[in-house]
């Protein structure tokens, strides 16, 4: 059924909510999972890859770290690394490459907060066409 499943992580303690989620996804239905961050500081979005600051490398090394702990699990994941707003990215992401599911961590704020900054899942979900999955982080 999912052959595909795009999980987009923000690189915060909210991904191991969607990571535990995924894993036991991709294992029942040999999914191939992508591993997708936006990086979306002021030089990830101005440079985009020719961005040289410490974010870069970190984001780079944190998605390696996760793509590593799916493939002990033997399931088959990839990286990907894409500059600028996490939202077109992840709408970019979808309508080039296809997937059959988006899986996303939401922050859980309420109301005001969504209203105010937006959501990425909010703005994602309503601009692709693909099912979409979102897993509501643990309270602290």
């Amino acid at each position: 059924m999912y052959q595909t499943i795009l999980m987009t992580l923000d690189g915060t303690p909210t991904d191991q909510a969607i990571i535990a989620h995924i894993k036991q996804l991709a294992r029942l239905h040999h999914s191939r999972v992508v591993l997708l961050h936006v990086a979306d500081g002021w030089a990830a979005r101005t440079y985009g890859a020719e961005a040289v600051t410490p974010e870069i490398p970190e984001d780079a090394a944190y998605l390696a770290t996760v793509q590593r702990e799916f493939a002990a699990e033997g399931i088959a994941a990839e990286s990907v690394l894409a500059y600028g707003d996490p939202p077109t990215e992840i709408v970019r992401w979808v309508e080039r490459e296809g997937c059959d599911l988006v899986a996303m961590s939401t922050h859980g704020h309420r109301f005001f907060g969504d209203l105010f900054l937006g959501t990425t899942a909010h703005r994602v979900q309503h601009q692709i066409r693909v099912p979409v999955l979102l897993l509501r982080a643990a309270s602290r």
